[in-house]
């Protein structure tokens, strides 16, 4: 990824943390020749070694993934910024946007229960903690039934590269301006950013 200084993160804690708050992730791989995406959800085990995730099985994507480097891209908050919000319209439009990519070698899940366990790590994550919804909780031979119907795997984690695009090549008068802008837009994006750049600010 192409990153200028200003906006590299430098932090690994603030890239496992935007890896977690956004953990909707596109998997990239090369399948019979050609790229291949995949839109799925990536957790990041306790030590930050890898990413677990899994693949429905009809999907081909993981049938030749052995030895490949594959890219995990983690997309954060993102919006457009308006040259008509600066002090002067000598200027061009431009995009805000977070996102940290991981690169990494993939080992398929054999073992059932590191499938299980993986599985329900993603459940408790995502499930509110009072839901009435647990994996534990479902019939032993429905559950074994469902596993069989995706294929586990870990991403063993190489290199991380995290963006943060908020305007750091500017002006504090005119971040001011755009943060300003931003907030008074009801997006959620919007909001995210600017809350980001307000801290970057600092």
């Amino acid at each position: 990824m192409y990153i200028p200084n200003h906006f590299k993160i430098n932090d690994e804690t603030t890239n496992y943390e935007i890896i977690n708050q956004h953990s909707f992730a596109t998997l990239i791989s090369q399948h019979s020749g050609m790229p291949f995406a995949t839109h799925l959800p990536l957790i990041l085990n306790k030590e930050n070694t890898y990413l677990y995730g899994h693949f429905a099985r009809p999907n081909p994507q993981w049938e030749d993934l052995k030895n490949q480097t594959v890219l995990a891209i983690f997309h954060g908050p993102h919006c457009y910024i308006s040259p008509s919000w600066y002090e002067t319209n000598k200027a061009v439009p431009t995009w805000n946007y977070v996102t940290v990519h991981v690169y990494g070698e993939i080992e398929l899940l054999e073992a059932e229960d590191e499938l299980k366990d993986s599985l329900n790590e993603m459940v408790l994550k995502y499930e509110d903690p009072d839901s009435s919804y647990s994996l534990q909780d479902l019939d032993t031979k429905f559950l074994q039934g469902m596993s069989k119907g995706v294929q586990g795997f870990k991403v063993k984690i190489k290199r991380i590269e995290g963006k943060s695009k908020l305007s750091q090549n500017h002006s504090i008068e005119r971040r001011e301006r755009v943060i300003n802008q931003l907030e008074q837009i009801s997006n959620t994006d919007e909001k995210q950013i600017a809350t980001l750049m307000k801290a970057n600010l600092k």
